[in-house]
Order: C-alpha cells, then sequence, then structure tokens
C-alpha cells in the first residue's frame, strides 16, 4: 500500500516537472501568482487594493501567464464598471472578445438568472473594450469567487457560477 501511494505521488511529481518544462498551460501557483498579481492595481487614476486570497491564474511555465484576482472597490469610483483585475501576456479569446496582452479590469451585471454580461476595460485608460456573456455553469463542486481553469477538456474563466470559455493564441 505505502509503495503504491509512493508510485502515485511519484507518478504526479514527474507528470507536473514535465508539464512546467515542455511549456504546457497548468495552473500557477500561489508563489508565481504573487509575482504578477499586484497588491494595488493601476485602474484609471486610482491604485485599488486586490484580495490575494481570490488571485487565480494559468502559467505555460516559461514566464507567460493569464491571472485576475478580485479588487476591493469600496470606496472608490468603480461604480460597477469594475470588480476584477485580469492581466495576459499571452493573446487570448474570450467568447468572442479578443484580448491582446495586457492589463484589464472587468465588472458584470446580472443578465437573466442564467447569464451576467462581463464588461471588459482597458485598465489604465478604463476605455471600454467589449463585453462576453458568462453563463451559469452546471459544475458541482466547490464555488469560486474567481477562477481560471488551465487549457484543456474545458478551458474557462469562472466568476463564482458562470463560466467564460476562452482560447489562447492569437
Amino acid at each position: 500500500m505505502i509503495r503504491a501511494l509512493c508510485g502515485l505521488a511519484l507518478a504526479a511529481a514527474l507528470t507536473w516537472a514535465a508539464q512546467t518544462q515542455s511549456g504546457a498551460w497548468h495552473t500557477a501557483t500561489e508563489a508565481e501568482l504573487r509575482t504578477i498579481i499586484p497588491a494595488r492595481a493601476q485602474v484609471e487614476k486610482e491604485r485599488i487594493e486586490t484580495e490575494f486570497r481570490t488571485a487565480s491564474g494559468i502559467t505555460d511555465g516559461k514566464g507567460h501567464y493569464v491571472a485576475g484576482v478580485v479588487l476591493i472597490t469600496a470606496g472608490y469610483s468603480a461604480e460597477g464598471k469594475y470588480s476584477h483585475f485580469f492581466l495576459t501576456q499571452v493573446p487570448i479569446h474570450l467568447a468572442a472578445l479578443r484580448l491582446t496582452p495586457g492589463d484589464y479590469v472587468f465588472g458584470w451585471k446580472r443578465e437573466s438568472d442564467d447569464a451576467l454580461d462581463v464588461r471588459f476595460s482597458e485598465a489604465e485608460t478604463g476605455k471600454y473594450i467589449g463585453s462576453v456573456k458568462a453563463v451559469r455553469n452546471s459544475r458541482i463542486g466547490k464555488i469560486e469567487s474567481f477562477l481560471i481553469q488551465p487549457p484543456g477538456d474545458k478551458p474557462l474563466v469562472l466568476i463564482g457560477r458562470f463560466a467564460i470559455p476562452y482560447k489562447l493564441g492569437g
């Protein structure tokens, strides 16, 4: 039994190491996220505090990340325009919206019981980029306030129970 468990642990460690070395996208570690998620994000003329415990991201292990975090907007002039900071170091398609590498903010409003209208803007200027629909996800299990799943069977950006499909690349 102990040999089997040690064998499984070794196999998992080797798989993770192979993914990291080969550049396969995988969930970023807390230490990796701490290097790219700012404690205060530049949003228009403000530097807004981020809630690191909500940070989520993916990396190719070669210095490229897609990540995000909830903004602590109480007391700022966000007025529902934004609730999250989102950065990408590679081109990404969120549903039909294409984002180039850069820093963004997004906010959302409920469109229906089954959908959110998620509006993206450039973080530094506040310039509106576009919106996507996040649909209710039927996933069972722990619900996170924000989560970016690694590419694979279902690459999704999750905002609570709502999901936006994504695709990396131009």
